[in-house]
């Protein structure tokens, strides 16, 4: 048997996965620091405060874009959302029902009202009900075609979820309320439903907040001085005052809502969560 040098070469180590991770994880901070430096130093932050923060014309805005504008929006949203849920309800047993026929219209329904974007539903309820029921008048003037409006969109996507919610409460409760004497209609109303909105309440809270976006829409039914949300609030001043001031301000009064009702979902969700463990 030759005698034969042989070396065992020594094995090069790469780098472990956590050094890897580590290492890709600082190529992204590094990434995106270079992209804030490179925003900063390359706006012209002169020509962003002289159109977007001009104080003066922002204390012209105050108080009237929050006792009308933004109390305009609370309300166009909270109607939306009434009649939406109403109307989500309706939809989502008849989604759920064992006839036919109810459960081909609620899945027509939620079709259509999902597939359009809303703006047409507005033009639809603001025009086209007008022109084909001339008699027809809506309860409330501009607030009572705004309710309508959100309400058709946001039903179809309620219904979903509040079908979902039904769906996922135990079939037991529903056997257990029967046994009791409950009617199937009675059992619904007071066992299940009530159950299935503690499971659904953080996506209809998120809800809550598309529509207090969309309400915006409202510019396009036409509306008074007195009727103008934020939106179409901000955008009359900035007309005028050919700035960007306006709606700026209108934007932060959209956050001063929309920021909150976001935590109050998370929360709502982490619970959710910790009950289900």
């Amino acid at each position: 048997m030759a005698d034969t040098d042989t070396r065992i070469q020594p094995r090069k180590k790469g780098l472990t996965r956590r050094q890897r991770r580590r290492l890709s994880r600082g190529a992204q901070y590094v990434v995106f620091v270079a992209a804030v430096l490179a925003f900063a130093f390359s706006a012209d932050w002169g020509r962003l405060k002289n159109q977007f923060a001009q104080l003066p014309i922002a204390e012209q805005m105050f108080p009237d874009i929050i006792t009308l504008a933004l109390k305009n929006t609370v309300l166009y949203t909270l109607s939306g959302f009434v009649v939406g849920l109403v109307l989500g309800i309706l939809v989502a047993l008849m989604r759920l029902s064992s006839v036919g026929p109810y459960r081909w219209l609620a899945g027509i329904y939620i079709e259509i009202f999902r597939g359009l974007p809303a703006l047409l539903i507005f033009i639809f309820v603001g025009v086209g009900v007008p022109l084909a029921f001339p008699d027809v008048q809506y309860p409330g003037g501009t607030y009572g075609k705004v309710a309508v409006a959100l309400g058709l969109v946001s039903a179809a996507y309620m219904a979903e979820t509040i079908r979902a919610g039904i769906q996922a409460v135990p079939k037991g409760q529903m056997e257990a309320a029967r046994s009791l004497g409950f009617s199937p209609a009675r059992a619904m109303i007071s066992i299940v439903i009530p159950q299935a909105f503690r499971i659904i309440l953080p996506p209809l809270t998120n809800e809550l907040v598309l529509l207090f976006k969309d309400s915006s829409l409202v510019l396009f039914l036409g509306v008074t001085l007195e009727e103008r949300e934020l939106s179409k609030f901000g955008n009359d001043l900035a007309s005028t005052t050919a700035n960007s001031t306006p709606i700026l301000v209108a934007g932060l009064c959209y956050l001063l809502v929309t920021i909150p009702l976001g935590f109050v979902v998370r929360r709502m969700e982490s619970k959710s969560q910790e009950a289900i463990r």
